[in-house]
């Protein structure tokens, strides 16, 4: 059990500055929509871009996030299919949409730093752009039953700056330009700032959350956290097995980016559509803080099982 505590160690000043997080914004008052400004405007597209124009693109990297975006909408459809009519209110939706995403972003960025050598973190946060772009389409589709037209959704995209940045660095990229060395030592530090500010966004995040029995939907939660930290794994492990066995697509260093996006905590974003649905966002909120605390212990575990990066 020596390679699980020290994971466990490793990982650990994530959840400190999650608890930062939440002592700035009960005692500093700060603002939880300026952090996230920060993160969408400035630090996510640099962080982004240089992931993009840094990372080295074969067959095997530019499959994992058309791969994963397959799969991450197939896997929203189904549950959608399922669920829909499970409550009386849009929290099937909200389930549908769980289902298909993680905090691929937020959680895992910072995780991919701390367990992977810099190229290979690169190429994790480039596997990230299939999570903001089906959040974005498929995810912004299920949450709504279909209400919304394929034109607002592509409109809601067209307006995330991640995208531009990945777009034009994936251009430099393929153009055979680079981020020169004097500057991407620079660069280098928005990684840190991104993953510190995107932990801390998630504590302030915990600050409305009221203990209230009716927050706790216990089917939700248990659906949830199936799906989460049972089938993602396994469906991931499944893949692996597959492509070693018979597709020998990928290799062992692109084998743990798969593992490590499978075994995030519930995404932040499903508050914000709760939100926007008025589909109970306390309860949404629970669940997602309650997947953040399990993930305490289950990312160490799952990471130890695998064998560890």
């Amino acid at each position: 059990m020596t390679l699980f505590f020290i994971i466990l160690i490793k990982i650990f000043p994530l959840y400190i500055n999650v608890m930062l997080g939440f002592l700035s914004s009960k005692f500093l008052h700060v603002q939880r929509e300026s952090i996230a400004a920060l993160l969408i405007y400035i630090l996510g597209p640099i962080v982004v871009f240089s992931a993009a124009i840094t990372v080295k693109i074969d067959f095997a990297v530019a499959i994992l996030p058309i791969f994963l975006y397959v799969f991450c909408s197939i896997l929203a459809f189904a549950s959608l299919f399922i669920w829909r009519k499970s409550w009386d209110n849009p929290t099937g939706n909200i389930l549908a949409f769980s289902a298909g995403t993680g905090n691929t972003g937020y959680f895992g960025i910072p995780l991919a730093i701390i367990l992977f050598p810099p190229s290979l973190a690169d190429i994790y946060i480039f596997v990230v752009m299939a999570s903001l772009l089906y959040e974005s389409s498929t995810g912004f589709y299920v949450t709504a039953k279909g209400n919304f037209s394929v034109k607002q959704s592509l409109k809601k995209i067209s307006r995330l700056p991640i995208l531009y940045a990945f777009i034009l660095g994936i251009t430099c990229n393929l153009a055979g330009l680079k981020i020169p060395e004097e500057i991407s030592a620079y660069t280098a530090q928005f990684k840190g700032a991104y993953g510190i500010l995107g932990m801390m966004m998630l504590g302030m995040g915990l600050l409305g959350l009221k203990s209230n029995p009716d927050n706790f939907d216990k089917k939700f939660i248990s659906i949830t956290f199936i799906i989460k930290f049972v089938f993602w794994p396994l469906a991931m492990l499944g893949f692996i097995y597959v492509d070693k066995t018979y597709l020998h697509f990928l290799n062992e260093d692109l084998y743990k980016v798969l593992f490590l996006f499978s075994i995030v905590p519930l995404a932040g974003n499903t508050v914000t559509l709760a939100v926007l649905l008025n589909a109970k966002p306390e309860k949404a909120s629970l669940a997602v803080f309650l997947s953040t605390v399990v993930s305490i212990i289950f990312i160490p575990l799952a990471i130890y099982l695998y064998g560890g990066f």
